[in-house]
């Protein structure tokens, strides 16, 4: 199979440097995360490394103020039926309580990797901080599933929380969509989709660090060749998986990598963050750039010598709780319109 790749510039650019309160963070990632480098031959054995990193839900819910229950909904039609969870206040009454707002969670993982259970702590946190009902999906996964299949079984998970959102106690017209990095690229292709099709009210889109552009060209992705968390191979690893020949060609739809959307208006508004100091960082910001070109509401923030995912795995470093100041009180403005 002929794998598009594209031409390095010359000379290479050089690295923006991490921020040093983050470097051990990003030990701890690239231990933890990245232990396996993620090639076409080694996405099964990726997987089967994630599942032991991934808490199971009652890890994750012990000792905190929410409920949560798996269901199975309908998937896109002619495909199969969707895993997810749902989250909510403990205490909470959909039948009694006033509409509350939702949030469609949607896991990262590079389009290859990771289960529903990656994205259900921020729903957790939500739940508890902000009363929000929160839906993670369990959508498919490339290379068995080529894009858009993940989109679909993401826009599908959308439709069905409006649909049922007297049953689930929620405000359809309060409704964000969440993800980072592949989970931030399928944000990013349910907000194109649902204003293609006149589909359900999306409030917000929260778009982290994501993956939006299959050509992986950039400025920022060479400068992170073989270089920390998330590198360029990694990246073309997923994409390859995702969209197989198409990848880099006219035939490449937005609905598979959002960049190459030609018309940006008419979104709803979007808040983007990425770290400095990460391939994703350039496109990012193109993106977030093309939607104020169109008109649209874009709030961008590109954290100094961050690296992928860095308020995670340093969330006590400055640059963190400005990150995650920064975040809430996006949520708080989104949620409360």
């Amino acid at each position: 199979m002929c794998e598009y790749v594209p031409v390095a510039p010359q000379p290479r650019p050089d690295p923006v440097a991490y921020d040093p309160d983050l470097t051990p963070g990003l030990s701890a990632f690239m231990d933890l995360v990245e232990r396996i480098p993620l090639r076409a031959h080694t996405i099964l054995e990726n997987r089967e490394h994630f599942e032991t990193i991934i808490p199971p839900m009652e890890a994750q819910v012990e000792g905190r103020a929410i409920s949560w229950q798996n269901l199975v909904i309908p998937g896109p039609e002619g495909a199969p039926e969707i895993e997810i969870t749902v989250v909510r206040p403990a205490g909470s009454h959909p039948a009694e309580d006033p509409p509350r707002p939702a949030v469609l969670s949607i896991h990262g993982g590079g389009y290859v990797l990771g289960t529903r259970f990656f994205a259900t702590g921020d729903i957790i946190d939500l739940a508890e901080r902000f009363g929000t009902v929160g839906v993670s999906v369990e959508y498919r996964l490339a290379p068995e599933h080529p894009a858009p299949a993940a989109a679909e079984d993401c826009y599908a998970a959308l439709c069905w929380m409006a649909d049922h959102a007297e049953t689930l106690g929620i405000d359809p017209d309060r409704i964000v969509v969440s993800g980072a990095s592949a989970g931030g690229g399928l944000t990013a292709a349910v907000a194109l989709m649902a204003r293609d099709r006149s589909g359900p009210h999306i409030a917000g889109q929260m778009v982290g660090c994501p993956m939006i552009d299959d050509r992986n060209d950039t400025v920022s992705s060479w400068q992170y060749d073989g270089i920390g968390a998330w590198d360029r191979n990694n990246n073309d690893t997923g994409w390859n998986a995702a969209l197989g020949t198409d990848r880099g060609t006219s035939r490449v739809h937005p609905y598979q990598a959002p960049a190459r959307a030609t018309d940006l208006s008419r979104l709803p508004p979007a808040f983007l963050e990425v770290g400095s100091a990460e391939v994703f960082r350039d496109e990012t910001v193109t993106y977030a750039s093309r939607i104020w070109a169109a008109g649209g509401e874009a709030e961008l923030h590109v954290w100094s010598g961050g690296y992928h995912g860095f308020s995670g795995f340093s969330p006590d470093a400055t640059v963190s709780r400005a990150a995650l100041a920064a975040r809430d009180s996006w949520w708080q403005r989104i949620l409360t319109r």
